[in-house]
């Protein structure tokens, strides 16, 4: 049987790739965090078991079991299977599997940001595959807000990056506004993009 992998961070957008059979899931038991990594500018979106939540997020077909091209786009990232902790409407139950950045290679300093051209892409695909109450999830299942954020809007570094509508940027300025969270502007960091 065809494998499914479940993504909860850029992998929502759809417009980030073509795997086949997307429908909306959720994963109990873990809940997202900002994690920090030697090396890097930038945190990872990632997963860390918390029994008392269930997230939100996408479960697509892996076609032959191939899993090279997303284990590349991974690269970082440890694959963990899933087991019975993905909800999801399929009959019978495939296999699934999700991605989580090491404990080992976690770190709890350094001058990281997250990119906002990232986070915006994020949020669309959960505003589209959830709507505003999704989104608002989003970021309540999600820990280390107090990461600055960069605003790369005006010339995205993530390379995944999405034109947004001026009601799905609304929505992500909004919940950043309510969550308090510090903006850099891209003067003030010395933000190494080759990093990313």
């Amino acid at each position: 049987m065809t494998p499914y992998f479940f993504g909860y961070g850029s992998l929502v957008n759809r417009n980030t790739h073509s795997y086949p059979d997307a429908r909306p899931a959720q994963l109990d038991g873990w809940r997202r965090q900002w994690v920090r990594t030697e090396g890097r500018d930038i945190v990872y979106l990632s997963v860390v078991q918390h029994p008392e939540t269930r997230i939100d997020g996408l479960i697509a077909a892996v076609p032959g079991a191939d899993w090279a091209a997303l284990d590349k786009r991974e690269y970082s990232y440890e694959r963990h299977a899933s087991g019975g902790a993905v909800v999801h409407d399929l009959t019978p139950a495939p296999d699934i599997a999700h991605y989580a950045i090491p404990a080992d290679i976690a770190v709890t300093h350094g001058d990281h940001v997250i990119l906002l051209s990232y986070l915006d892409v994020v949020v669309q695909g959960f505003l589209r595959e959830f709507g505003t109450e999704g989104a608002a999830r989003f970021f309540d299942t999600t820990d280390g807000w107090d990461t600055p954020i960069l605003d790369d809007r005006a010339a995205p570094l993530y390379p995944r990056h999405q034109t947004l509508t001026e009601a799905e940027t609304a929505v992500v300025d909004q919940h950043m506004d309510r969550l308090s969270v510090q903006i850099k502007e891209r003067a003030e960091t010395t933000f190494a993009a080759r990093n990313f």
